[in-house]
């Protein structure tokens, strides 16, 4: 206990590049999206290091599905700003869009992120 009677505080959680890039996907989604699955590789060349992610998005309803197509079309081109790493290579490699038993559009995307060191 500190010197007011209170517990001390748990060390805050860092945020790791994963958690930037979930968070930068969402935005260009307009927060219409839920990330349902984001699998991490280590990837190397010869001359540079980094992380190949792989996500998929659902998007959920008219208005949401309206945002998910928004975010397919800008995705690829989307200038991404994430503290030290570089967006090398972004795009959609799966989209699954179902009317019944509701409007839904699941979108996979890969990401390939370079350390910029």
């Amino acid at each position: 206990m500190s010197s007011e009677g209170k517990p001390p505080r748990p060390p805050r959680a860092r945020r790791t590049d994963g958690d930037r890039l979930r968070s930068a996907l969402l935005v260009l989604a307009e927060h219409r999206a839920q990330v349902i699955t984001h699998g991490e590789k280590a990837w190397a060349s010869i001359t540079f290091g980094g992380t190949r992610h792989s996500l998929s998005l659902l998007f959920a309803g008219e208005e949401a599905i309206e945002a998910g197509e928004r975010f397919i079309a800008a995705l690829p081109e989307h200038e991404f700003t994430l503290p030290g790493q570089l967006v090398a290579d972004a795009g959609i490699s799966e989209v699954e869009h179902r009317l019944v038993p509701s409007p839904r559009l699941v979108v996979q995307c890969e990401l390939l992120l370079l350390s910029d060191a």
